[in-house]
């Protein structure tokens, strides 16, 4: 058994959710399905959400002087949501590195669990000079930096 530590590589920390929502009438464009705009106001809903559940508070950031922001947004529409649609948005949360957070970030049409879209979030937290910063609350949540 080569038990060498050197050609061992652990997964990088990671938290997962999901959050079912439901779609409602005014999210919908002129052609009767969601506009493209509020994908994406669902997928930043997860990304509160999930970060709440790891004890990142975004009103305790701010009496910290801290923001958290996304840098880049990727995003493949896959199919199109309707007017009381049920969906999940499945969020994977990980760190990149020293100071950016990576999002995977999918929704699926419930029941029958169609993909609607996939995405990927890069973001970070800035601090009172507009500098990335580490959140000692991800420390917490996944240990040393290394």
């Amino acid at each position: 058994m080569d038990t060498n530590k050197s050609e061992q590589r652990l997964p990088a920390p990671h938290a997962e959710m999901d959050l079912e929502l439901k779609v409602r009438d005014y999210e919908c464009d002129m052609g009767q399905v969601v506009n493209n705009a509020v994908y994406l106001n669902y997928l930043e809903h997860a990304r509160h959400e999930l970060l709440q559940s790891l004890g990142i508070s975004f009103a305790q950031l701010a009496k910290r002087s801290i923001d958290l922001v996304v840098t880049r947004i990727e995003a493949d529409f896959k199919a199109s949501l309707t007017s009381g649609d049920s969906f999940v948005v499945r969020t994977a949360f990980e760190r990149k590195g020293r100071l950016r957070l990576a999002f995977n970030q999918s929704i699926y049409r419930l029941p029958d669990n169609k993909l609607m879209l996939n995405a990927v979030v890069i973001g970070a937290a800035l601090n009172e000079r507009g500098r990335p910063t580490i959140l000692p609350e991800l420390l917490e949540s996944f240990g040393s930096l290394g």
